[in-house]
């Protein structure tokens, strides 16, 4: 009998057992199914339908800003990825077309100007949005920047290094440069560089073009597509190159996220009417920010005023320094780049000892990509 109930127990087990296993295989089935059915739908609503579409362009956008721009065929495919560059370029370029018309109004010195409450040179406060965290600085005195450049040739210069060595108050990074691959020395500028009233850099000549962000002599903010021979006859000080100008005359020029040039660490330069100037520098690509489109920075500026805006290098190239401190967090993982060229604040720039490092060289000759 004992033989018989343990006979029976066994069975029993065996068939519990089967039922388990059963039981388990069918819920590793149909998880494998559901999981397919899901990712097909995912598929399809990222690939056939307008919400999906705007994600994936969004994407893709975010890729072409950074060095690895190629990965954004696997999302829109290599010819739609050549198309959208190019559609972003001319819109830039067109972008700088439309002339000041002189919204920017600063008070002349003199005896006779009257006497109002001093401002401080420079206040700094965070900005923030759904995605993104930096900082907002203003400048009250447009006329205390400087277009500060490498002090040896054959590479770039850290900000935090021009601002320590110039004795700076402040540095911010400036335009852009030719950068192979993602992995130049940061030493060769693209386009114009002008410091103090004089062309430092330039490979466009006299009648060339050059989309410029830069300061004249009175303080006033030039951004847009100048001649490098008008940029002389308006008597700009400082400059340098990059783009897109996207605050015209206090019209914002992008019209939505959607057209905002991806997500992305951002440096950025505005004036309001008073003078002002103010920099935007978001961090991104980073767990405490992931970064801003152009459109985000547009409509912060906008909020304080900005009638002209343009953007500044961005990416890794983004840093601000303050008092010889970093203040926001540089998203590449070896931390500051080699720049040729960055914004710094002083409170006597006349007596900043900038040298023109380009002075003398072939340009023709620089090899960018050599350390």
């Amino acid at each position: 009998m004992a033989v018989q109930q343990t006979t029976s127990q066994q069975s029993s087990r065996l068939a519990r057992v089967k039922r388990k296993r059963s039981a388990g295989m069918s819920f590793i089935v149909y998880g494998v199914l559901g999981f397919t059915l899901l990712s097909v739908m995912s598929l399809c609503w990222f690939f056939l339908t307008s919400s999906g579409s705007n994600v994936r362009l969004m994407m893709a956008d975010t890729l072409i800003t950074t060095q690895h721009r190629e990965w954004a065929k696997y999302l829109i495919g290599s010819t739609e990825l050549q198309k959208r560059v190019e559609a972003y370029w001319k819109q830039f370029d067109e972008m700088g077309d439309e002339k000041d018309k002189g919204f920017v109004e600063i008070e002349p010195n003199s005896p006779l100007t009257p006497v109002v409450a001093k401002k401080d040179l420079v206040t700094i406060e965070p900005i923030s949005g759904s995605n993104f965290k930096g900082q907002l600085v203003t400048i009250s005195d447009p006329k205390k920047l400087r277009i500060a450049v490498p002090e040896k040739a054959g590479k770039g210069e850290k900000v935090s290094s021009m601002v320590k060595r110039t004795g700076a108050i402040l540095g911010v990074n400036g335009g852009g440069f030719i950068d192979p691959n993602w992995e130049g020395n940061g030493f060769q500028p693209e386009g114009i560089v002008i410091s103090g009233g004089k062309i430092f850099y330039n490979d466009k000549g006299m009648n060339g073009t050059v989309q410029v962000v830069g300061i004249d002599k009175e303080g006033r903010m030039i951004a847009g597509k100048y001649k490098v021979s008008e940029l002389v006859e308006m008597g700009v000080q400082e400059a340098v190159s990059f783009s897109p100008r996207f605050i015209v005359n206090g019209v914002g020029q992008i019209k939505s996220q959607a057209d905002g040039w991806g997500i992305a660490p951002r440096t950025s330069m505005a004036q309001t009417k008073d003078g002002s100037i103010l920099f935007a520098i978001i961090d991104g690509r980073q767990k405490h920010s992931i970064g801003a489109t152009l459109y985000d920075v547009q409509q912060i500026f906008l909020e304080h005023g900005a009638v002209t805006a343009a953007n500044l290098d961005g990416g890794a190239s983004t840093v601000l320094v303050h008092k010889n401190e970093i203040i926001n967090k540089p998203s590449s993982e070896y931390g500051e780049r080699y720049l040729p060229t960055a914004w710094l604040l002083f409170d006597h720039p006349e007596t900043a000892n900038i040298k023109n490092v380009w002075e003398g060289l072939d340009i023709r000759k620089i090899d960018p990509s050599k350390w």
